[in-house]
């Protein structure tokens, strides 16, 4: 089913603030849609509408009891449930407005073009939306069943449209050896990306399980940077973010067990040597932010001069100074984020996303969020952040136009 085009969408009062902006004078670029001088612009985290039934559909036969489903209660109300996630109550009839327009878009290719040109985003990296559960299994050869029926779906739909919109390729690290093998399969199909979750082993944490700062892993960043492959690890993959519940339970979960864990990657990769080894390798944060990069770079390096006495291996950089080669962090609408890249020197690690179609996204409204948080910024600082850094990083070509 197609999505109203964005102007037709219906304002509820609810969302009514995502229109305010105080505009963009003063402006070399602009980030409104149509204008002759537009920002090159891509989205670092997008999402897929993947269908309900397509991993029961497309599992091999041994896991069709095991996949994610949707189950109704006695009293009518619908749950999703799957192996590693405590049950989720779906609130699909709570919608409205364009709450709901962003519930249904994304399914089809022809309509994120349009849903994307009319928020003025040129490019953007795709996601799995109902997929971000293929990891929720402490079994994780079970998860790259899961993972391989996204990765040929994604690349089916979304592969003829990849100079636009390029989809990430999953991984379950868990299962090191068929994470080897996705790894080639992937990269001959044609995928740029690959998103990985943010702990190897789904659940709470375990010493004895294997890390990703870990020489357990070397074949498969020996694999991955040979194929010249990003890597990505998007918020709520590594543990079920529900963990709190009652009062204010929404926003515990979304700061305390969504966005914050997506640190360990990043201070895994950068405390641990990988980059010495693999020095082609390069990764992104999603949907966590940004203000905390500044803390994370100075907290890694305390503890590498202050506890020198504990730390191994002893390494030929600082750990921040690994994360400015090697990493970058994708936000929404983060000023507090914003207000310290420059001062920070982090404008070359940090690439904006619309989120599309996501409800903590800023579609179909990007333009007035942009406006909002990012007018004090250096006209270098906002196209490195608006696009340039995510081009590179993703392998987008840019035009000649937006290059110059």
């Amino acid at each position: 089913m197609s999505t109203p085009a964005a102007n037709d969408i219906v304002v509820n009062e609810p969302n009514r603030w995502r229109l305010e902006s105080p505009g963009a004078r003063g402006w070399t670029r602009t980030a409104r849609p149509g204008a002759p001088n537009k920002y090159f612009i891509v989205s670092a985290d997008c999402h897929a509408n993947e269908p309900s039934s397509l991993w029961a559909d497309r599992i091999d036969q041994k896991y069709k009891d095991r996949v994610p489903r949707v189950i109704t209660d006695d009293k009518g109300v619908q749950w999703r449930i799957s192996e590693g996630h405590r049950p989720d109550r779906l609130r699909l009839s709570d919608l409205e407005g364009e709450d709901m327009a962003r519930q249904k878009a994304g399914a089809d290719p022809r309509d994120r073009l349009r849903d994307q040109d009319r928020d003025g985003v040129d490019a953007e990296v795709v996601f799995p939306n109902k997929g971000l559960s293929m990891w929720a299994t402490p079994d994780p050869v079970f998860a790259q069943a899961q993972c391989r029926v996204w990765n040929d779906w994604a690349w089916e739909t979304f592969g003829a449209y990849v100079e636009r919109m390029s989809p990430a390729a999953a991984l379950a690290t868990g299962d090191l050896e068929g994470s080897l093998a996705e790894v080639q399969r992937v990269a001959k199909l044609g995928f740029r990306i690959l998103t990985l979750p943010c702990k190897p082993i789904w659940g709470g944490h375990d010493v004895e399980h294997p890390n990703y700062n870990l020489p357990h892993f070397n074949p498969l960043w020996a694999a991955i940077q040979d194929a010249d492959l990003a890597i990505t690890f998007h918020v709520s993959t590594g543990r079920d973010p529900r963990a709190a519940r009652g009062n204010g339970g929404a926003v515990i979960n979304y700061v305390s067990h969504s966005l914050s864990p997506t640190i360990e990657p990043a201070a895994n990769l950068c405390a641990s040597g990988v980059f010495e080894r693999f020095p082609r390798l390069r990764f992104a944060t999603i949907e966590a932010g940004i203000g905390w990069l500044p803390w994370l770079l100075t907290a890694m390096d305390e503890a590498y001069l202050k506890h020198h006495f504990w730390v191994r291996p002893k390494l030929a950089k600082l750990p921040s100074e690994y994360f400015r080669l090697h990493g970058l962090a994708s936000f929404g609408e983060d000023r507090p984020g914003l207000d310290l890249i420059e001062s920070h020197g982090l404008v070359d690690n940090v690439m904006w996303a619309n989120d599309y179609p996501h409800h903590e996204g800023s579609w179909p409204h990007s333009a007035e969020a942009i406006e909002r948080t990012m007018s004090h910024l250096s006209e270098v600082a906002r196209a490195k952040v608006l696009g340039l850094n995510a081009a590179k990083f993703f392998r987008f070509k840019v035009p000649e136009s937006y290059a110059a």
